[in-house]
């Protein structure tokens, strides 16, 4: 993060952090009868200072934080003289109250979620007609002349004229006089559209007509009209499109984070603007296969009643889905205990099995469909934790948890495996233990020392990794003139990383081609196979990186190249070793992505965010 963005947004927080520590520190020392730092060998000895924001700053005697400006704190000194070890911080009583360190146990409980979702209205397709043309025809008259009137079943929408119809009546009133295939040329009849009514009169008039009423099929409102008087249809044209509105489809956005909460069946209740004060009530039909990649939505659809034809397609709603989730993931439904449920139409529940009076198919189990009941192993509740204990890295969740049985509080962070928020709590799948006591307020003061002592913390996951460790490992020399030709790619990475961090798409788009350029000149007959392998599965993704980077329409998109750019440079950096012969260091950006975060390689102390650019400058 840019210095003065981390300034604005972090001092305050680091400040009480680092006063709490100073003050642990000396409480510590005073019970041990030490008068001062000033006094004894320790104050002789070289010691190391860092930031108690930016621990990866580390000089030899006291000065300024180049990122935030902070006055740099030995490290030595804010070990104490009990260090735990490993990912474990012990404090005293007097630092836990001064720090305001809570916990609560974990437990085992239901937890209700309310899942707020928005969307529209739509037309229900199963209650939409295309009326076409079944012979060609004229159309002669319209008595629809406009869309959106409301008709009734039977109701005449068109007059047409057609010699083709004159012909098929002639040649059924011969059938009928000379007592041959009579039926065959009724069921032609039919399948023009003329009902049985109309079939005997003709035969009992014994007098045919080219012309013709075209009726609705359904009761509704005429959606489209495809023609006007005076047009020539031939069959299979479109005439009109009816739809019934009595029933719509409600077409929900749920995002990622929803979806563990919504089931094929649930109530959903929703609201429209138009319809103040009135909630409306629907069932979940449908939930889409798919991901809208520009949204990062998934469709939920609706089936609900419309009484009255108040809502209307392409009104807006807002809708609520009441969920409460089992430790298997499943919903709990007590309501749907021993139900059986059609799994095309979700309004038919039955109470045994049978078929779907709609649609012929098989109920199902309401646990089939992702219910759980109230009795059984089924609905075993969650492991549950508030949502304050947990420290959110992007990728990682950590949390921290009271050690019982020490002599002194202390606490040791873990990372954990998180499952849907709901409201104030996390589900959580793994990590902790029912009864475990875990901080809810003080868990980042916790963070921040451990970071100050470099032990494993919420940024700095494992203790004394080396680089390459937790990937690929170098068993073997690396040639000196591949490590130079890699340099140069390095060098142009470097330059893409400034020029992201000004702005500058154009720049950006230059260095990533030399970027590309580079890595084109280097000979991979210089590697052993080992290393080649390895070489091969980074360039892969570096190189797909820089072709999208250089066609990106905007610095978003460049950004989110140079996200996967930099991840191959790392791993490489950390497989290989740093081919540069300026030090280059590994920067974090944990706001970056919607707080998911990205790294980046860097040199120098102070931070060039590539992915905030200018807006960490001001």
């Amino acid at each position: 993060m840019n210095s003065r963005k981390w300034k604005l947004a972090l001092l305050g927080v680091g400040l009480v952090a680092v006063g709490w520590l100073i003050g642990l520190v000396t409480s510590g020392n005073s019970r041990s009868g030490t008068s001062g730092e000033s006094s004894g060998p320790a104050a002789t000895e070289s010691q190391t200072w860092t930031c108690s924001m930016h621990h990866q700053i580390k000089r030899n005697g006291p000065g300024k934080c180049p990122i935030c400006a902070m006055d740099l704190i030995p490290v030595s000194q804010l070990k104490g003289k009990s260090d735990p070890g490993g990912r474990r911080l012990a404090v005293s009583e007097e630092a836990r109250k001064l720090a305001g360190i809570r916990t609560v146990a974990v437990e085992r409980r239901l937890v209700d979620a309310e899942v707020r979702l928005v969307g529209k209205i739509d037309y229900d397709e199963s209650r939409k007609r295309t009326l076409a043309a079944w012979f060609p025809a004229r159309i002669d008259r319209l008595y629809v002349d406009y869309t959106g009137i409301e008709v009734q079943k039977g109701d005449h929408l068109a007059h047409v004229y057609s010699p083709e119809l004159l012909t098929a009546q002639k040649e059924l009133l011969s059938a009928i006089k000379f007592g041959s295939d009579v039926e065959t040329i009724r069921d032609k009849l039919r399948l023009w559209g003329l009902s049985d009514d109309k079939i005997r009169a003709i035969e009992g008039r014994g007098e045919t007509s080219d012309r013709m009423d075209i009726d609705s099929p359904i009761s509704g409102f005429v959606i489209q009209k495809y023609i006007k008087e005076g047009d020539y249809r031939k069959t299979g044209d479109p005439l009109f499109e009816v739809a019934d509105l009595s029933d719509v489809w409600v077409q929900l956005d749920a995002y990622e984070s929803d979806l563990p909460w919504i089931r094929y069946g649930q109530r959903v209740t929703f609201s429209a603007e138009a319809v103040p004060g009135r909630e409306f009530e629907g069932v979940v039909a449908f939930l889409s296969p798919m991901l809208d990649p520009a949204t990062r939505t998934v469709k939920v659809r609706v089936n609900a009643s419309n009484p009255g034809v108040q809502l209307k397609p392409g009104m807006f709603v807002r809708a609520v889905v009441h969920s409460t989730l089992a430790g298997t993931g499943k919903v709990v439904a007590p309501e749907l205990k021993g139900k059986w449920i059609s799994p095309m139409h979700p309004e038919i529940i039955s109470d045994k099995p049978g078929d779907c009076p709609i649609c012929g198919m098989k109920l199902v189990k309401a646990e089939e469909l992702g219910y759980a009941v109230l009795d059984g192993s089924a609905a075993d509740p969650p492991l549950v934790i508030p949502a304050s204990a947990v420290l959110l890295t992007g990728k990682r969740a950590v949390v921290y948890v009271e050690v019982p049985g020490q002599s002194q509080p202390t606490f040791e962070g873990r990372e954990v495996v998180l499952g849907p928020r709901a409201g104030g709590a996390y589900l959580v799948d793994e990590g902790l233990k029912e009864g475990d006591r875990v901080v809810t307020e003080g868990a980042f003061k916790i963070d921040s020392a451990l970071q100050i002592v470099a032990k494993p913390s919420m940024m700095s996951p494992e203790e004394g990794k080396k680089e390459g460790e937790g990937g690929f490992t170098l068993t073997e020399p690396m040639s000196p003139d591949f490590m130079t030709q890699l340099a140069v790619a390095f060098d142009q990475y470097l330059k893409l990383q400034e020029a992201l961090a000004s702005d500058d798409l154009k720049g950006a788009q230059g260095a990533a081609v030399s970027v590309n350029e580079a890595l084109d000149s280097t000979d991979m007959g210089l590697l052993g196979e080992k290393t080649h392998e390895f070489w091969m599965s980074q360039l892969i993704p570096m190189q797909e990186a820089l072709i999208a980077l250089k066609q990106a329409p905007d610095l978003d998109a460049a950004r989110t190249r140079f996200h996967a750019l930099s991840d191959a440079f790392i791993a490489v950096a950390k497989g290989f070793g740093l081919p540069t012969k300026t030090s280059l260091s590994v920067a974090h950006c944990p706001m970056a992505f919607g707080n998911q975060g990205a790294d980046w390689l860097q040199s120098g102390d102070a931070i060039r965010n590539p992915y905030f650019g200018a807006r960490m400058l001001k």
